[in-house]
């Protein structure tokens, strides 16, 4: 196969000059030219370690005859957005990162790239990309961060705020969990997002068998990156490209893993974004058929007993896709060039289990004290539902995880808010009680960037009379440390005239999870047949005024072009 860079080097005279002036050395020129982009920087935990792996994958592309191109697009973090604006251009910065990943691979010419991250918004940007440009591609996992003292990880933070604020912790407490609650690089330790888009992009077959959630701490990940370095070479010496191997075959599997780690809401959004790359559509339902049949087999935070380092100890990936070999396509292609079934193969072969698995000795654990079998599962289905009704007509999410078997019928009263900062200003002058369904709209993607809701289900949680008996609808979405109940990605989003634009205070709104419904079912404190409802819902649509929301820049940009969530939300 004739390799791009050197078509291009009969044109294009000048590179060969300029890549001189960056410390080439002449042979190079003439080697398959390897991008390595990854989103190392200052931003965060999950980003300040990647440049090790940059440099380990950089060593490993030299010693088989590639020259690599070291690039970085850094991502932000949700905690440090929290509780401010900054949280509206959360989602953005993916889709932004995204085009960047892109522009360095094609404006340049490259045979292959490497794509290096670890959280929330820069893994699935990387394999948006990699399904974009489509060349030989590999993308690596950043892995875990080590845990604090007693399993303690970083989502303790984010109700600490407010019970400062209302007098219930100290500042020495605070300072307590702010020296320890983030001991080492690597992504958060409990199965947010970040950790979810990690082990998306294994089950995807996207990154190296094993590689995700590896611990970021030791060495044991930078031999992954040297040897995503070796396979990236092979990928380049055969062609395989990322749209030769993702099918929906490949989609499916990464959801049913989800499903069995009871991963985050947003690869909701993640994954048809990534899928839309690839020409496969996806619909919300698949997530909810296939969570009513596949058990959730990890307990992991926040909402379970287990952080992501001991996960990985007991097997990571590899020991949930070989529980679930009956559900999983096993004929589905990888980037090690061999199917799904061939790797697990090839992993106990190896002997790859029984080695990560005896770290497990240092805490007296044994792997099936963490990873459970379909026989004996933590929970016999998976905590993905979506919901539809005169509310969402086009589906809404909730996670069962986070609800008390009570909450699976719930019927109460709605407090309407048009931001979340509304809501907490009500919740923290305790003007929020037992019994109230909290709307909060205006916050989709068009609406205000669909900004994570985290620190109203926070503040929510840490108030034991509310945290079971109050009820959260929002078109935004939610993060991966979300606990309680809380409904998201309500579809059509308010901003878009969706029926969630029109509930007052006092309408009467039930959730009931086994009949998937989510509907308005009365007004000012009354029951009403649906017609009825209906024809309320339409009088008020006809004389409503939506508010206006100013933005400027990017944040302007991505709410005039993003697509609904079930789309992605992606722009355009």
């Amino acid at each position: 196969m004739e390799l791009k860079s050197q078509m291009l080097r009969q044109v294009n005279f000048q590179g060969d000059g300029l890549r001189m002036g960056t410390l080439w050395d002449e042979k190079d020129l003439a080697k398959p030219q390897i991008l390595i982009d990854s989103a190392f920087g200052d931003s965060h935990p999950g980003s300040k370690h990647l440049d090790k792996l940059v440099e380990a994958a950089r060593i490993s592309v030299y010693e088989h005859q590639g020259k690599p191109i070291c690039y970085t697009v850094t991502d932000i973090c949700d905690g440090m957005a929290m509780a401010h604006d900054g949280m509206n251009y959360s989602l953005v910065s993916r889709d932004i990162m995204a085009y960047m990943y892109e522009i360095h691979a094609l404006a340049t010419p490259i045979d292959g790239a490497i794509f290096i991250a670890s959280c929330d918004k820069s893994i699935p940007a990387q394999l948006m990309a990699m399904l974009r440009v489509n060349m030989p591609a590999i993308q690596v996992p950043g892995g875990s961060m080590l845990s604090g003292p007693d399993y303690m990880s970083s989502e303790i933070l984010y109700g600490c705020g407010d019970q400062v604020l209302t007098g219930k912790m100290g500042l020495k407490e605070l300072g307590y969990y702010t020296r320890n609650c983030c001991p080492s690089a690597g992504a958060c330790q409990f199965m947010g997002t970040a950790s979810t888009m990690q082990c998306m992009s294994e089950a995807m077959g996207l990154a190296l068998p094993g590689n995700a959630l590896v611990p970021a701490y030791s060495n044991l990940i930078v031999r992954y990156a040297r040897q995503a370095g070796r396979q990236l070479m092979e990928l380049v010496r055969q062609n395989l490209r990322p749209r030769d191997i993702v099918t929906h075959k490949n989609i499916e599997n990464a959801i049913i893993v989800h499903a069995a780690i009871s991963g985050s809401t947003n690869a909701l959004l993640h994954l048809p974004a990534i899928a839309k790359e690839a020409g496969i559509k996806i619909d919300p339902d698949l997530f909810d058929r296939l969570n009513r049949k596949i058990p959730v087999l990890v307990s992991l935070k926040t909402g379970g007993q287990w952080p992501t380092e001991l996960f990985w100890y007991a097997g990571g990936v590899p020991a949930i896709m070989r529980e679930l070999k009956d559900f999983l396509h096993l004929d589905a292609l990888t980037v090690t060039g061999k199917t799904v079934g061939e790797n697990l193969r090839e992993l106990e072969k190896s002997g790859f289990f029984t080695e990560i698995n005896s770290y497990l000795i240092n805490y007296n654990l044994t792997p099936d004290a963490i990873i459970k079998t379909c026989n004996n599962p933590v929970k016999p289905q998976g905590n993905i539902v979506i919901l539809k009704g005169n509310l969402a007509p086009a589906g809404a999410v909730v996670k069962t995880s986070g609800l008390a078997p009570e909450m699976y019928c719930f019927t109460g009263r709605a407090r309407v808010f048009n931001s979340e900062e509304d809501a907490v200003a009500a919740l923290l002058a305790d003007q929020i009680v037992p019994g109230d369904v909290i709307i909060i709209r205006f916050e989709g993607p068009q609406g205000s960037g669909m900004p994570e809701m985290l620190r109203m289900t926070e503040a929510l949680y840490t108030r034991p009379e509310l945290a079971q008996q109050v009820l959260l609808i929002t078109d935004g979405r939610f993060s991966g440390a979300t606990r309680g109940p809380a409904v998201g990605h309500v579809t059509p989003e308010a901003y878009t005239g969706g029926p969630l634009a029109y509930v007052k205070d006092g309408d009467l709104i039930r959730m009931d999870i086994p009949a998937r419904r989510l509907d308005v079912i009365g007004t000012e404190g009354q029951v009403k047949d649906p017609a009825e409802i209906e024809a309320v819902l339409v009088e008020r649509s006809k004389n409503a005024v939506l508010p206006q929301k100013e933005s400027t820049g990017v944040l302007s940009l991505y709410r005039r072009l993003a697509t609904s969530v079930a789309g992605g939300a992606t722009i355009g």
